[in-house]
């Protein structure tokens, strides 16, 4: 009889074993935007950025405490729609894509992709300046840029210097990121 008391007790405990593992299997371990909670040192901020009115929207504690004009990515340069978080923040952040080839001071192609096209001999690439970037994925992020009211960007998400500081120095790094359309 105890070898089967035994024998029903290590079946049981397989069993709550099992299922404590099913129930950590189906747990979330990145929130979801909507219920946003003060994790991973965010301070319960998040940006939404809303490509249809152009517009960036910081967050704090579900409050909204800025708001900003953007320029978001051109036909065929579009912005990635999504739930992202901030994966790096760089003061003065410079594009490894976008920019000019210098030599001796002077520009000598100007508003290049260095994927396309040859480097002129001699001459060396000069990324075009991206301040207060805040990356989200891949090589998008939000910076200080030009902002004429419409969809011009090569993808990433511009604002006007002063908000673009503003974002940069309320976010941490792992703070939401939510890209709608």
């Amino acid at each position: 009889m105890t070898s089967c008391i035994r024998s029903i007790r290590r079946s049981a405990s397989r069993i709550s074993f099992i299922a404590a593992i099913c129930a950590m299997a189906s747990c979330t371990t990145v929130p979801e935007l909507g219920g946003m909670m003060d994790r991973g040192g965010t301070s319960g901020r998040k940006i939404v950025v809303s490509l249809k009115s152009q517009k960036a929207e910081l967050y704090q504690h579900g409050k909204l405490t800025a708001v900003a004009p953007i320029s978001s990515g051109r036909e065929g340069k579009q912005t990635p729609v999504g739930s992202f978080r901030v994966i790096e923040k760089d003061i003065d952040h410079r594009s490894s894509l976008y920019g000019n080839y210098m030599k001796n001071g002077k520009v000598v192609k100007e508003n290049v992709d260095i994927r396309k096209g040859g480097r002129p001999p001699g001459s060396k690439f000069e990324g075009v300046p991206m301040p207060y970037f805040l990356r989200f994925t891949g090589a998008y992020g939000l910076h200080a840029g030009n902002v004429p009211g419409y969809p011009a960007s090569s993808g990433c998400v511009r604002l006007p210097n002063r908000h673009a500081k503003r974002f940069y120095e309320a976010v941490k790094l792992g703070t939401p990121v939510l890209v709608k359309r």
